[in-house]
């Protein structure tokens, strides 16, 4: 079980999309499974005649904060299923939408001001979770590590449903025998010559002659060294490969650096490994958040980074696999769900610039900011809360009707607004999935 957590800034064209025939007509019988208005009927305006009015309940706590709403108020989380495994029913996929605004903290359990929130199933095997992120009581979600939350709880709900494979248990093996390691030094001699001094038993004889050495057996006793006649640059290739030898055969190797092939690359043949290596040093080694941002930028820029390449690759090798063979579906899905949980990184990290600036710095804010911020705060703790306000007007005689009415009609209908994705925050879930059905409801869709 995989999610892709995305932003959105116009809600009624994201219910029309879901409520639709899809990109490539794959849509099939869009229906509302769970969710929660605080008072808005929601079930009864998830029709594809009331989707306006639908997507006004929902932002119905953005529009109320004026100008303080973020330019990307809807928050989407698509959650997939094992392909390989059983699709889940109806009450389940709600069951796994509750616990997935409560691991984030969209909507946690028994919290009357948390955010509004629908999952709407439109194809076997998916759920969609849509939401605001104003809450009830006037403040914003935070959505800081939402990513990593879902797919924590994702796993968390594979496991539950029996999607993960068992891990073999280890045996146990029996002690091995250690024996000393003989020692064997392979150097650059000033002459230019290269020697094998150290053991002079046959084994490592032998390893050395397969290598390119030439014994030489005197009264300095056993040695070995490369004929005189061989090149300098396969002298490194020579020793490395009876270093190598050795060590396999449990000898203690010294060898000269010198003569270490494997320096100019780590890795040998795994040339984007050993790039990957090479930045991972040089973030080890910054010393300003500048200068780390600079280098991470290699990794995380939208479009040349790595984690970019490494989620195009992955989604190529997905696309490769379906067309060399449209029957290996199930590997193909495997590599598409790889490329999401990249995608999912990449969103965690998306937005670090500015901290990654600041880090090592230590901020003062200044008298302005701080001043609004005290404005703030203090203008929330005189505010009534939204269950004080919702009690006084009920308790007024024909109030209720004109609420109700009001949550119907909206004034009007949220124009679109420019956004992007974004990222995570959350709290742990009670509970398991699978008989379990939603705390809100789960209505029976009409024929």
């Amino acid at each position: 079980m995989i999610a892709h957590l995305q932003r959105a800034s116009n809600t009624v064209g994201l219910l029309s999309y879901l409520y639709g025939p899809g990109e490539r007509g794959d849509h099939v019988s869009p229906r509302l499974i769970a969710g929660e208005g605080h008072g808005a009927p929601i079930e009864l305006l998830a029709e594809p005649d009331s989707l306006p009015y639908l997507a006004h309940a929902l932002d119905a706590p953005a529009e109320r904060l004026g100008t303080r709403a973020p330019a990307q108020p809807t928050w989407v989380c698509s959650v997939r299923s094992d392909p390989r495994q059983p699709d889940l029913t109806d009450p389940q996929w709600a069951a796994v939408a509750r616990r997935l605004v409560d691991a984030t903290g969209i909507a946690l359990y028994g919290d009357p001001d948390a955010c509004r929130w629908i999952a709407v199933r439109n194809r076997p095997r998916q759920v969609h979770v849509v939401a605001t992120i104003a809450r009830e009581d006037g403040s914003l979600h935070n959505a800081y590590r939402d990513a990593f939350r879902l797919q924590s709880e994702c796993h968390l709900l594979a496991a539950e449903l029996g999607h993960l494979p068992i891990a073999p248990q280890s045996t146990p093996r029996t002690q091995e025998t250690h024996m000393p390691s003989p020692s064997i030094t392979i150097t650059a001699e000033p002459s230019g010559s290269v020697s094998a001094k150290g053991a002079s038993d046959d084994l490592s004889a032998t390893l050395l002659k397969h290598a390119g050495f030439q014994q030489i057996d005197d009264w300095y006793g056993r040695r070995h060294r490369l004929p005189t006649t061989t090149p300098t640059d396969h002298r490194a290739a020579i020793a490395t490969h009876a270093a190598e030898m050795l060590r396999a055969a449990r000898y203690g190797v010294d060898l000269d650096p010198t003569l270490d092939a494997t320096t100019a690359n780590p890795l040998g043949p795994f040339t984007a490994g050993a790039e990957l290596l090479r930045l991972t040093e040089q973030i080890r080694s910054a010393e300003t958040g500048a200068d780390l941002k600079q280098t991470l930028d290699h990794l995380l820029n939208p479009e040349h980074g790595a984690l970019e390449r490494i989620r195009e690759a992955l989604e190529t090798a997905g696309e490769q696999i379906t067309d060399l063979d449209d029957e290996a579906f199930q590997l193909a899905d495997r590599f598409g769900f790889a490329a999401d949980f990249v995608s999912s990184a990449m969103s965690e990290l998306i937005d670090s610039d500015d901290e990654l600036l600041g880090v090592g710095h230590a901020h003062q804010p200044d008298t302005q900011t701080l001043s609004r911020w005290l404005s703030h705060i203090r203008g929330a703790a005189l505010a009534a809360s939204p269950a004080a306000a919702r009690a006084q007007v009920f308790s007024t005689p024909g109030a209720e009707a004109a609420d109700a009415s009001t949550s119907v009609r909206p004034s009007h209908v949220p124009g679109p607004r420019r956004g992007s994705a974004t990222t995570p925050a959350a709290a742990p879930p009670p509970g398991r999935v699978t008989p379990v059905p939603p705390k809100t409801f789960c209505p029976i869709r009409k024929e």
